[in-house]
């Protein structure tokens, strides 16, 4: 019998990391779930506690990783992932940018693993090239609030690359633009969760700034498979995913009282200091070497989540 592969997800207790640890359980593999519950939730993984091929190990990959055994797969998605989580966390955010990438690639190294990291659009900033293609160098203020994760994710990127070129190491690195789906926070201030909840408890939907900014929504099930597209290829990128399908804030916020029957009113916020105002993959290069593209279009992934923040978030 052939052995069963091996993968650690960090971050795994989290939004998409749950949706990986899912994926690669119904692959039949073997999934060692790592996070230390700053952000993510024991409820995203409960599902899978009976299971035998999955393991969850309560750890802080900032600090050295020790994993018994043979691992094929390192994917790095520890991170707080939004404004509000990481304004909350600056520190913690850098440490798992910095020492939790190089943690990771180490165990890369030692198992002989590929290892994929989850790098981010906000790679970009505020960018002043729209579409983003992978080759966009960014926009972004070292200095500013959200400058703890961009640049965290921009060092992660450069260290990965590093590990590539001088260890020879099989690495991937993905850039996630604006995911959404079951199992976000209500309370993580990014756009989705805020508008379907206000929506449904009839409160006001806060747009910050004119609303005209814009950002390009991707369900969860079709970043998933674009990670494991490029998991399993011959490139190592950086790699764009992300639904190209592009609308201003205020547009979805309609989109969302429609959706939801809310009689809600829109009230407008000051836009936080370095909010992107605009937000789109160019997706070339997934589709070419991934044959990749989004399937779930936003109305449909947008009436799943929101049938999820019915049922479970009250």
């Amino acid at each position: 019998m052939t052995k069963k592969k091996t993968v650690v997800v960090t971050g795994g207790a989290g939004f998409l990391g749950s949706h990986l640890c899912d994926r690669f359980l119904r692959e039949d593999k073997k999934v060692i779930c790592i996070d230390n519950l700053i952000t993510g939730s024991m409820k995203n993984i409960s599902h899978l506690k009976t299971v035998k091929d999955f393991e969850f190990i309560k750890h802080d990959v900032s600090k050295e990783i020790a994993v018994k055994g043979p691992v094929d797969y390192i994917l790095h998605f520890a991170s707080p992932a939004s404004p509000v989580d990481y304004l909350n966390y600056p520190i913690p955010t850098l440490k798992v940018g910095s020492l939790g990438t190089h943690n990771g690639l180490g165990l890369a190294k030692k198992k002989k693993a590929t290892f994929l990291l989850a790098s981010t659009s906000e790679v970009y900033g505020d960018p002043q090239e729209h579409p983003q293609k992978e080759t966009y160098w960014g926009h972004v203020n070292p200095t500013g609030p959200r400058g703890v994760y961009d640049e965290a994710k921009r060092f992660a990127e450069a260290i990965t690359l590093a590990y590539h070129r001088y260890h020879k190491m099989d690495i991937k690195i993905i850039r996630i633009f604006n995911t959404y789906g079951p199992r976000m926070r209500i309370n993580d201030g990014r756009v989705v969760p805020n508008f379907i909840y206000q929506a449904l408890h009839g409160k006001p939907l806060t747009v910050f700034g004119n609303g005209k900014q814009t950002r390009s929504f991707c369900y969860y099930s079709d970043l998933v498979e674009g990670i494991v597209r490029l998991l399993y290829s011959k490139i190592s990128g950086p790699v764009n995913i992300g639904n190209p399908d592009e609308f201003t804030i205020l547009e979805f916020a309609k989109m969302v009282k429609q959706m939801a029957g809310s009689k809600s009113r829109i009230v407008y916020r000051p836009l936080p200091k370095d909010d992107p105002k605009q937000r789109r993959p160019d997706i070339s290069l997934a589709r070419k070497e991934l044959r990749w593209r989004p399937a779930v279009k936003l109305e449909k992934g947008l009436k799943q989540t929101m049938d999820w923040f019915k049922a479970n978030v009250k």
